[in-house]
């Protein structure tokens, strides 16, 4: 891709999809299957993890890799059934998709989520065909903060990190996005404002973004 190009990447949970509840759900649910408690502040410290990350947390790191796999499947099969019966569409998603993809830049999705989970949330969205890339938590061997989920998205997209700028909603992922070298835009709803300060941009909707402040974003020295 030429150097003029201009990418925005976007987490998936939080900022294209209001997906709190139904994770909370489906862990809560899994949990208590196997007669274990995972309370909401417990399972608002995972945000930006792997669920792999997650399971070793609450089940324990002696697990077979037979037993992690079956656990992490189970969980999503349950986020994906409660979603499925209720889609819920973060405010503003698909109108920032689409004026972002009319101004030319590159799309895509960095997500720690199962791919099952981001085809279909960009299916229920309406929008599959407007992203050049997704990277989801079975390309990715290390959950944010590192940064490695934005890098392999960018290299995906064939453009370099400094033109990218990365849309999150958890203080992990803004600081993924920044060990990338990428500009962030951090979405206040999951965290607080306060917690989201080290973003280069903070808004509280998607509805207060447009093409030129992203782009402005990523054309500034940093």
């Amino acid at each position: 891709m030429a150097a003029g190009f201009r990418a925005v990447i976007f987490d998936v949970d939080g900022v294209l999809v209001d997906s709190y509840h139904a994770h909370l759900e489906s862990w809560v649910l899994m949990a208590r299957e196997h007669g274990l408690h995972i309370t909401e502040e417990e399972f608002a410290t995972t945000f930006g993890q792997t669920s792999r990350e997650i399971i070793a947390r609450f089940w324990g790191p002696g697990l077979s890799p037979a037993d992690r796999e079956a656990l992490d499947a189970r969980k999503e099969a349950i986020y994906r059934d409660l979603i499925r019966a209720r889609f819920p569409a973060m405010d503003g998603a698909v109108e920032l998709i689409d004026a972002l993809a009319a101004a030319g830049f590159l799309l895509a999705v960095g997500s720690s989520g199962p791919p099952e989970n981001i085809a279909l949330s960009l299916e229920r969205l309406g929008r599959s065909a407007s992203f050049q890339a997704r990277v989801t938590g079975r390309d990715v061997t290390r959950g944010k903060p590192d940064p490695q989920v934005f890098a392999i998205a960018a290299d995906r997209l064939g453009i370099p990190a400094a033109r990218c700028a990365v849309i999150e909603d958890a203080p992990v992922g803004i600081a993924a996005a920044r060990a990338a070298g990428m500009a962030s835009i951090a979405l206040v709803g999951t965290a607080p404002a306060e917690a989201l300060a080290a973003a280069d941009l903070v808004v509280p909707s998607l509805r207060e973004l447009t093409p030129p402040a992203v782009a402005a974003l990523v054309d500034r020295p940093r």
